[in-house]
């Protein structure tokens, strides 16, 4: 007698090859929409129906959550009296169970920001007798499948006797195994492993859906569940003892730069990855239409500026530190160009991040053998992300640092207003700051850094290293502080070095010294009460 295996999918792809092997020692047993695909493929077919003796109801809500379906599933070959009650309820074995999910994640990705809006608003005022506003809820909760996941899991915990597959990428290693008899208990048991991972990553992406639109995570989330996949593995880590890959969260639709083509150059190393992300992170910043250059060395800029023009712009950047800028990383926010790519490829430079290369700018700089090119497109700035850090087998959680500078909450506390020419370098030093290691000072003028201090244990040395390369022609520049000046000395260092314009967070217990230090010295200074400290 023939073996009965349940086949149940949403995505039919790759099934007539699967059916094919099967044929000859199963029977299947299916509902509605796989079941006339199974007729169409020219193989019969027993609908669940009326297997059960029981129809499809609720608009397909009931299925398959039948006794005659999950008992036939259930039961241990090798208790006598499992066996004794499957024939006294003329129950039928099933061996082998095909299932993949209604597409949840797909759906709710098709549903528009302003209609899912328009349902948490509805479900806020309690009006769900309004289905017009409930239309993104309902559209993804109708692709939550309950009998599916219970198929899986099912089979799954039987695995010593019944088979499961959760995905049509399974099919091609099943048959070869199908055919070279190698359907054993431990490939079912790797096949079980596979479906329960499947039904909890499912769980998961319906849980974050749920909170999401419920907005019950007001500040961080009570449990958080990282369904993490490994997309590259990596040579080594920050050193060569050490093992590393490339995870995305399977749950998550954005990829961020795991998504990005690389064009040309060796494979990217762990630190390639850290600081692509670094300077990817701070091009952002700005938008196309402000060109934007950033030069980052060992996850800190040392070199960005703005400019008419991309090559124009990598030509400033550059020029803020010549020698560390050699071997480093520069992101670029809009296509590289033949002009650009000749800048480029005048200095050693580890990889080049933009959203494109033009043909031209390629066949220059893909003369360098070894240089990495990377397109990426713009990231997704409004995504509410979260920062990890694993501490001593503990876990610190935080939202992105992804506020911006608002002009017009900014307060100018200095008797001396500040110019109105000084503010596109104060807004240039102010996101620059952010994305620099604490304690961290950057001086600016005519749209590009002049000096990066960064990561020192105090605030002094970083307004030092900052100012060091400073002379007479560059009087006028503005400084940019991540967090608040505890002591007016560095007010002192910055007049002696001609800083026009200071734009720092505030909040110091001092702060009326430091202001009465400004308006001694002549110099304008703005609070944005914003701290951007990067440890």
């Amino acid at each position: 007698m023939k073996k009965k295996a349940l086949i149940s999918v949403s995505d039919k792809s790759g099934l007539e090859n699967l059916l094919e092997t099967l044929a000859d020692d199963y029977d299947f047993i299916s509902s509605s929409g796989t079941a006339k695909f199974i007729k169409e493929a020219g193989y019969p077919v027993i609908e669940v129906s009326d297997l059960t003796n029981f129809p499809e109801i609720l608009s397909g809500r009931v299925k398959t959550l039948h006794p005659k379906i999950f008992g036939g599933i259930l039961y241990d070959r090798n208790k006598s009296d499992h066996l004794d009650q499957m024939e006294e309820n003329n129950l039928m074995s099933i061996d082998l169970v095909v299932v993949n999910l209604y597409p949840f994640k797909d759906a709710v990705a098709k549903i528009p920001a302003s209609e899912r809006q328009e349902a948490a608003k509805s479900l806020e005022s309690n009006s769900e007798s309004n289905t017009a506003t409930l239309t993104a809820l309902d559209k993804a909760i109708e692709n939550i499948d309950i009998g599916g996941v219970a198929l899986l899991r099912a089979a799954a915990k039987n695995f010593y006797h019944v088979g499961v597959l959760c995905e049509p990428s399974q099919y091609e290693d099943f048959i070869h195994n199908y055919n070279t008899k190698k359907i054993n208990p431990v490939y079912r048991l790797k096949l079980a492993s596979i479906a329960f991972k499947h039904t909890g990553d499912y769980d998961t992406a319906i849980t974050e859906f749920f909170i999401a639109e419920g907005n019950f995570e007001d500040s961080v989330p009570q449990s958080l569940n990282l369904n993490l996949e490994l997309v590259q593995e990596l040579r080594y880590g920050e050193n060569p003892q050490q093992k590393a890959g490339l995870y995305i969260d399977s749950n998550e639709e954005y990829k961020g730069l795991a998504a990005a083509r690389q064009l040309h150059g060796q494979e990217l190393s762990y630190n390639n990855i850290l600081d692509l992300h670094s300077a990817w992170s701070m091009v952002q910043e700005y938008e196309a239409n402000i060109p934007c250059a950033v030069i980052v060395k060992h996850n800190n800029p040392c070199g960005v500026a703005i400019a008419p023009s991309i090559s124009q712009a990598f030509i400033e950047a550059l020029s803020c530190d010549t020698v560390s800028a050699f071997g480093g990383i520069v992101a670029l926010n809009n296509t590289v160009d033949l002009a650009t790519a000749n800048e480029l490829s005048q200095i050693f430079l580890e990889a080049i991040i933009a959203p494109a290369f033009s043909e031209e700018a390629l066949s220059i700089l893909t003369q360098k053998k070894n240089i990495r090119l990377i397109e990426h497109a713009n990231s997704d700035l409004n995504k509410n992300d979260i920062d990890i850090k694993k501490v001593d087998g503990a876990y610190l959680i935080q939202s992105a640092n992804k506020v911006l500078l608002d002009k017009e909450q900014v307060q100018t506390v200095t008797k001396k207003e500040i110019d109105e020419s000084l503010w596109v370098d104060l807004v240039l030093a102010w996101k620059v700051v952010k994305h620099c290691k604490s304690n961290a000072i950057v001086t600016v003028q005519n749209g590009k850094t002049i000096g990066v201090g960064v990561g020192q244990s105090n605030r002094v040395k970083s307004v030092e290293d900052a100012l060091k390369n400073f002379d007479l022609e560059t009087r006028g520049a503005v400084l940019a502080s991540d967090a608040f000046f505890p002591f007016a000395d560095n007010i002192h260092l910055a007049a002696q070095n001609h800083i026009a314009a200071i734009i720092q967070p505030g909040g110091s217990v001092r702060d009326d010294e430091v202001v009465k230090a400004c308006d001694d010295l002549g110099i304008a200074m703005a609070f944005t009460g914003i701290r951007h400290f990067k440890h």
